[in-house]
């Protein structure tokens, strides 16, 4: 049965961030961001168009899934949410629950899944990609649950320090 993992951009050097993909044996990048790119030279690596370069020299597929990204005003009622907690994006270890209200509604209950789940490479794995470290910070958590739940799609988490 094809697997799904989900990596985030934070915590990762271009490197070890490969290295991560490849032992788990991902063959297709499913990039779940609405904006490509992550701010600050320490993760230029990942800016949409070194990242394609970096997966096509590890030879991993790159797909942009837009749709599943969250919406600028979605993005912004987490950005609140994280204000009034006094937490950054990179230390952010959960979600909000209005954000996961807005998101599910309008974005996870609109896509069809199924499309990817039966696009899942056999004898391999796909990872699905944003910038959060911790899954339970970002909306692929919620993408990835919807799969397990309707679609049986085994999920694994990798974080950078080997979790």
């Amino acid at each position: 049965m094809a697997a799904l993992t989900t990596i985030g951009v934070y915590g990762f050097d271009a490197i070890t961030f490969i290295e991560s993909l490849q032992r788990a044996g991902v063959r297709v990048l499913l990039d779940v961001r609405q904006r490509r790119g992550v701010r600050g030279s320490q993760y230029a690596w990942a800016n949409s168009l070194r990242l394609q370069a970096l997966l096509a020299d590890a030879s991993i597929r790159y797909e942009h899934h837009r749709d599943l990204s969250p919406t600028t005003a979605l993005r912004h009622l987490q950005y609140a949410e994280d204000a009034r907690q006094g937490v950054g994006k990179r230390s952010r270890v959960q979600l909000a629950p209005s954000y996961i209200r807005g998101y599910t509604a309008q974005i996870l209950d609109q896509a069809d899944l199924g499309r990817i789940a039966t696009a899942l490479p056999e004898g391999g794995a796909a990872a699905m990609l944003c910038v959060e470290r911790d899954p339970s910070a970002c909306h692929r958590s919620l993408i990835a649950r919807r799969l397990t739940e309707e679609y049986r799609v085994p999920v694994h988490h990798i974080l950078p320090d080997g979790g």
